[in-house]
């Protein structure tokens, strides 16, 4: 589903059900190319928003209550903007719920309104359509009712609503790509400071490709709570702020006293951080190989230091090793299933892809899916 067909569908359906012309603004999901676990140890991340996203069409309302219709599942939710509590059962209600609660905390009131909303992020790929979500009604509210918010201030909205109405302890990494994203840029993000730098990249012969392996193993949530505390733990042996402020010396003066497995876990942490550092060099020098180099052993690192990979996302980034036309591979993401991310020859793209859905297919009898993403423009209002 292209993005203008996406913007088309939403507007014409709030128009006939509304009767009225609405705003537009477009959210975009992310992808990260390298630093990964990173964001929570106050480290450094590179996250790009990507031509996948979500259309919201929004306009106020003279109601008593305020209405959004999720135009993907034909879902509706009609509400009254007071004591707003996070639904028991809530599923993309909270994150829009969140986002209102969120903005009368700063004690801004916006009044009602009616939104139809609709995306073509790919479900479970990482590519955080939370983010886009939460991003586009704090956008959309704040220009309608003039709220006054500046981009920083709305995505610590957003945040905060994941925070305490989806049940989701996020970084901010999502919310900012999402919001800040620039075309044919990444953005070296600190995540102590928040503040960035973009890169523009220029992948020469070589374009991303995303394979997702289509599953979720259940591990995922306590795997990251015990990956987190494991990194606080450690941090604090060494009396530092975060792992971010930790180096691999530091780090050796404390194996007796922590298990391998931890001081592998810390050490991932800490190479992914310079890893990150010398992806930025690397773009600067234009130097695909080191780029593609970098992200294999992010992968690794991920896979057996940090352990928080799993069959199916090994056995692609192991396929596309082997192949002469990916320059790099990594798992992306939290974990335990999703996407890898890809530098694919463009001339071979088509081939490595049939090549690699098939041997997929025949390991683990079931289908990837591939996307091929294009590094896009952060939260905007669309003009029609």
């Amino acid at each position: 589903m292209k993005n203008k067909k996406l913007i088309k569908d939403v507007k014409q359906r709030f128009k006939s059900h509304f009767n009225t012309e609405p705003l537009l603004v477009y959210s975009p999901g992310r992808i990260n190319l390298i630093g990964e676990h990173t964001d929570y140890n106050e480290g450094f991340v590179f996250p790009a928003a990507i031509n996948k996203g979500i259309a919201l069409a929004i306009q106020k309302s003279d109601a008593p209550t305020s209405k959004v219709i999720a135009l993907n599942m034909e879902e509706a939710h009609e509400f009254g903007l007071d004591a707003l509590q996070p639904l028991s059962d809530g599923g993309w209600r909270n994150y829009i719920l969140g986002v209102i609660a969120e903005v009368q905390k700063l004690g801004k009131n916006p009044g009602n309104f009616n939104s139809v909303f609709a995306g073509n992020i790919p479900g479970g790929a990482g590519m955080s359509s939370s983010a886009a979500l939460e991003n586009s009604f704090v956008y959309g509210l704040n220009e309608l009712f003039n709220l006054g918010l500046t981009k920083e201030e709305m995505i610590l909205v957003s945040q905060k609503a994941e925070h305490n109405f989806v049940g989701v302890n996020c970084g901010i990494m999502d919310q900012y790509a999402s919001m800040f994203g620039i075309t044919d840029s990444a953005l070296l993000l600190d995540c102590r400071t928040v503040e960035s730098k973009a890169y523009t990249i220029d992948f020469k012969d070589y374009e991303l490709m995303l394979i997702n392996t289509n599953v979720k193993h259940d591990l995922s949530e306590s795997a990251y709570n015990d990956r987190r505390a494991v990194c606080e733990n450690i941090s604090k042996l060494l009396n530092v702020a975060a792992l971010r402020d930790a180096t691999k010396a530091d780090l050796d003066g404390l194996k007796s006293e922590i298990s391998e497995a931890d001081y592998q876990k810390a050490l991932y942490v800490i190479q992914e951080n310079n890893r990150v550092q010398r992806f930025a060099e690397a773009i600067e020098e234009n130097d695909v190989d080191t780029l593609g180099d970098l992200l294999f052993q992010s992968h690794n690192g991920l896979s057996k230091q940090y352990q928080v990979s799993c069959a199916e996302l090994d056995f692609l980034v192991e396929k596309a090793k082997e192949s002469p036309d990916v320059a790099g591979a990594r798992m992306m993401g939290g974990g335990f299933g999703g996407c890898t991310i890809n530098l694919v020859l463009k001339s071979a793209f088509k081939t490595f892809k049939k090549e690699v859905s098939e041997q997929y297919k025949n390991e683990f009898g079931t289908a990837c899916s591939v996307y091929k993403v294009k590094l896009s423009q952060g939260t905007h209002v669309i003009k029609s």
